[in-house]
């Protein structure tokens, strides 16, 4: 018995949209790995805005103590990253040549990387 379509999450744009689009249209994903999506999805659409805000006001904006890099840029970079760990997460093979071996067989992890950093350091 197929599946029915999972409806998007609600009130995001376009680009969150496709990302949403381009997993839910190829893969069947468990309810674990739906929620990463949901999350990814939700980023997607966060940094999008976060871009315009930049984008309206420049990169550097001023503030009490001079001039300074826009929070939107700032926290644009914490949200790439997590970004980044949430689409690791998924597992998705990324479609080149010869990774049909490499999706068949699951990674097998731990856990959670954590954040790097530098050894000997405290």
């Amino acid at each position: 018995m197929r599946k029915p379509p999972e409806s998007s999450p609600e009130g995001v744009g376009a680009e969150a949209l496709a990302l949403w689009s381009s997993v839910v249209d190829v893969f069947d994903l468990e309810q674990h790995e739906r929620a990463l999506l949901v999350e990814a999805v939700r980023t997607v659409d966060l940094l999008a805005k976060l871009d315009a805000e930049v984008r309206r006001d420049g990169v550097m904006v001023e503030s009490p103590q001079g001039m300074k890099a826009h929070p939107a840029a700032t926290e644009a970079r914490q949200q790439r990253i997590t970004l980044a760990r949430l689409l690791a997460a998924l597992r998705l093979p990324n479609g080149e040549e010869g990774d049909q071996q490499a999706s068949a067989r699951p990674q097998r992890r731990v856990g959670v990387r954590g954040t790097y950093g530098i050894r000997g350091a405290v």
